[in-house]
């Protein structure tokens, strides 16, 4: 229980205390664009977090059949994800932890090659918010770091591994130069976050779980973690996400994994959804970075 609170129940919090929970991240302004680039209706934002081998590593795990799995993300996942996005000349970002990036310094190498953006994902995919903030400082930077030297382009987004933002994840975002978040979702279109009732500077490019092929298709064996959606029934919540995002002309942002979304089964969901999308004709696809960069300066 927090000091302040005095040891007391929530139902007993004084309203400043609980005031004060609530204002520390906030939704502020809306950076909803009258119109996207081109002149575009809907805009099309796909990520990749790249979690690979940290998925078993970030628990302190040591799984040779786990790891084997994220290992799966690096020689199939990647390279599926990177000849599906050439051939439809579709941009995307992809969130990296920095031990992925030390991994698989070639895979980095490929995907800024080939015209992707890469954002931040934590060092290890830990969990910020157990982290005192020198830590998630000191890794934050080093992550920042560690993608510049492999890539030779310094990143300039984050998304939180797990969505997990601490009560510092903001001050650093302002503190380490990062333009923009990916992490939150108090809205469906972009929105400026606010730090303490203060209009921070930071871009909000909303995540949502429902739009995320893990919640539908990740499991463990360990843990009885039994998820599951039919590929046609998890392409369906894309699809109707992507609908309304079109009809309301607002964004439509989509996060995948690569050991996730690639099984021969699956792939089809992001192919369809590419397909599907380019279809409507006045869409602009663009990594999550070209979109934050639009609606701070289109607003």
């Amino acid at each position: 229980m927090s000091e302040t609170a005095g040891g007391l129940e929530p139902w007993q919090w004084p309203e400043k205390h609980w005031r004060g929970l609530v204002s520390r991240v906030r939704a502020g302004r809306s950076l909803k664009p009258k119109h996207w680039k081109g002149g575009a209706k809907c805009a099309i934002a796909l990520s990749f977090d790249s979690d690979h081998d940290t998925s078993e590593l970030r628990e302190g795990g040591k799984s040779i059949g786990r790891l084997a799995w994220g290992q799966y993300g690096n020689r199939v996942g990647v390279p599926r994800i990177l000849s599906l996005l050439e051939k439809y000349e579709t941009p995307a970002s992809f969130y990296v932890p920095a031990v992925t990036a030390m991994l698989y310094p070639d895979e980095q190498k490929r995907i800024v090659d080939g015209g992707h953006e890469i954002g931040i994902h934590g060092w290890i995919h830990e969990l910020n918010s157990v982290l005192a903030i020198n830590d998630e400082r000191d890794l934050m930077l080093r992550s920042i770091d560690t993608i510049e030297s492999i890539t030779g382009q310094r990143p300039y987004g984050l998304r939180s591994p797990s969505a997990d933002f601490s009560e510092n994840t903001l001050r650093l975002l302002q503190e380490t130069g990062l333009e923009y978040d990916s992490s939150l979702g108090a809205d469906d279109d972009c929105y400026e976050l606010l730090i303490n009732g203060e209009p921070s500077g930071i871009v909000e490019v909303p995540f949502e779980w429902v739009r995320d092929d893990a919640v539908y298709f990740m499991m463990n064996r360990f843990q009885g973690l039994r998820p599951y959606t039919p590929p046609a029934g998890v392409f369906d919540i894309f699809k109707r996400e992507l609908d309304a995002a079109y009809n309301e002309g607002g964004i439509f942002n989509l996060t995948m994994h690569p050991h996730i979304i690639t099984y021969r089964s699956r792939i089809w969901i992001l192919e369809e959804i590419v397909r599907y999308a380019r279809s409507l004709g006045d869409v602009w696809f663009a990594s999550h970075g070209e979109v934050a960069r639009w609606v701070r300066d289109n607003s």
